[in-house]
């Protein structure tokens, strides 16, 4: 028996309002949520800075970046997920970091699994797709390598 259908490991990764699907290469690291203040002439999308391998990373809320609120999470549910930058500021940023609002979780996905739906987006927004009966939204990431960009410490 000859099986073609390729699967993708993702990883579902919880904001405020919704969830994120993003392919597991994208991720370098997922870290304890430690507060860092920003300062306070700094972006409203701008959560802190995140030491990070010898870096020092933006840490953005995706919520406050897509026209929400920033919330920044509590009682040791969030984490920061570091990702892997892909655009043309990759060579000035190459790492960007996200704040959640729980643990990210992982997934292995085949493309039958996952229907694009028809739904308002933001601007940190790709697009919304349904993933087994569930919303999800796969990231704009060029547009959040360039607030990453934009806020470089």
């Amino acid at each position: 028996m000859n099986d073609n259908s390729q699967t993708l490991s993702c990883v579902l990764i919880p904001m405020s309002e919704r969830q994120l699907l993003l392919p597991n290469v994208s991720i370098a690291e997922v870290v304890d949520y430690a507060s860092a203040e920003a300062g306070n002439d700094s972006a409203d999308w701008l959560v802190g800075y995140l030491d990070w391998r010898g870096l020092r990373l933006p840490v953005i809320s995706y919520d406050a970046a897509n026209g929400g609120n920033l919330t920044v999470p509590g009682a040791n549910r969030g984490r920061i997920v570091v990702l892997n930058t892909i655009g043309e500021h990759h060579q000035q940023v190459p790492f960007m970091a996200l704040v959640t609002q729980g643990i990210p979780s992982q997934t292995r996905l085949t493309e039958s699994q996952i229907k694009r739906l028809d739904g308002g987006t933001g601007p940190a927004d790709l697009m919304q797709v349904e993933v087994e009966g569930d919303s999800a939204w796969i990231p704009n990431l060029e547009y959040l390598e360039s607030l990453a960009n934009q806020s470089r410490p």
